[in-house]
C-alpha cells in the first residue's frame, strides 16, 4: 500500500485552530487527532464525514472543552493530518471501521458521548453498534446508516458520478456550496490544505463510491446487522438534522422510528444550516452537545 503523508507546512497558520496534533499508529497508518479539555468520565468523540477533517469541528471543540469535558476529534485515514493511502482501492467501508475501532481502542475511549455527521455516522454508528459498552450517548445529524434496500435521492448518485468524472476534485469548493452561510476563503483554504494535489485525494474520491446503494454491495449486510442492534439501543440517542440538506432530508424520522433510545429525547431540526451544520451553526451544535450530556 502505498501512503502520502501531507506536509506539515500545508497547515501552518490555519484559521481558528489552535490544537495540539496528536498520533496513534494503526500497523503502517499515521492517524491524528485533536485531544482537548480533561475529564475522567465524560469523553465527546466527534467523527467528520466526507471531504472533510476535524477542522470542521473548530468551534465546537472549545466550547465542549471548556464544559469540562474530553473531546476528542480524530482525521479519517484519506483526510486531515491522517496518512492518505494513493489507490482508490486501498479504501473500503470496512477497512474505515476497522481503522476508526483500533483508534478508539488505541485510546482505550470509555463513556463516550458520540456525535457523527456525514460518514461519521455510517463509520460511528457501525462502532457503537458492535461496543455498546463504550459508549453512553448518541448524536446522529445528516448522516444515515445505509443498506441499499431503498433507492437513495438522485442528488446522491449525481454526487458519485461527479467523484469519479471531475478532473479536479475541489474539496474546498464543495464544502462552500454545502454550506447555507458559504465559507471564507480563508477557510475555503484550510479544507484544501490536505490535498496538496490530486494524488491525495484518493480516499475523497472513493467516499462517494462506497456507501451501499443496493442491497449486495460489500458492507449492506454488516450494516443491516447494525441496525438490527441499534433497534435495541436504550441509551439516550439524539437527532440534530439541519432544514437545508437535500440528501439526508428525513433521516432523523427514520432513527427516531426505530431505535428505543430516540424516544423521549429533545431531538432539534437546526435552522439555516447546510450539510456541513458544524460550518453553519457550529457555537449551537457544541452547547447542544454540553446540554444533552448534563441532562442526561
Amino acid at each position: 500500500m502505498k501512503i502520502l503523508r501531507t506536509p506539515d507546512e500545508r497547515f501552518s497558520n490555519l484559521q481558528d485552530y489552535p490544537f495540539k496534533s496528536n498520533y496513534i499508529h494503526h500497523e503502517n497508518i499515521r492517524i491524528h487527532y485533536v485531544d482537548e479539555g480533561e475529564s475522567n468520565e465524560e469523553v465527546v468523540l466527534l467523527i467528520h464525514g466526507e471531504p472533510s477533517w476535524s477542522y470542521l469541528y473548530r468551534k465546537m471543540i472549545p466550547i465542549i472543552a471548556e464544559s469540562g469535558y474530553r473531546v476528542i476529534v480524530p482525521d479519517l485515514v484519506g483526510f486531515g493530518m491522517s496518512d492518505k493511502p494513493i489507490n482508490q482501492e486501498d479504501y473500503t467501508y470496512e477497512k474505515h471501521v476497522e481503522w476508526i475501532t483500533s483508534f478508539i481502542e488505541s485510546l482505550d475511549l470509555m463513556d463516550i458521548t458520540l456525535f457523527c455527521q456525514d460518514w461519521g455516522g455510517l463509520i460511528g454508528l457501525r462502532i457503537a453498534s458492535e461496543q455498546e459498552y463504550r459508549f453512553k450517548r448518541i448524536i446522529a445529524s445528516n448522516t444515515s446508516l445505509p443498506t441499499g434496500d431503498y433507492r437513495v435521492p438522485e442528488a446522491f448518485i449525481n454526487w458519485q458520478n461527479y467523484s469519479q468524472s471531475t478532473s479536479v476534485f475541489n474539496v474546498g469548493k464543495i464544502i462552500k456550496s454545502s454550506c447555507v452561510n458559504g465559507i471564507s476563503q480563508e477557510v475555503q483554504q484550510a479544507y484544501d490544505a490536505p490535498f496538496p494535489d490530486e494524488d491525495y485525494k484518493a480516499g475523497a474520491r472513493r467516499f462517494p463510491m462506497l456507501v451501499p446503494t443496493k442491497p449486495d454491495d460489500p458492507s449492506s449486510e454488516p450494516n443491516r446487522e447494525a441496525w438490527e442492534k441499534l433497534k435495541h439501543w436504550e441509551k439516550p440517542f439524539l437527532t440534530a438534522f439541519s432544514d437545508s440538506d437535500p440528501i439526508t432530508t428525513g433521516g432523523d424520522r427514520l432513527f427516531q422510528k426505530l431505535i428505543p433510545g430516540c424516544k423521549g429525547m429533545p431531538h432539534k431540526t437546526i435552522v439555516g444550516a447546510g450539510h456541513f451544520l458544524q460550518e453553519d451553526k457550529g457555537p449551537e451544535l457544541g452547547q447542544m452537545i454540553v446540554d444533552f450530556i448534563n441532562n442526561y
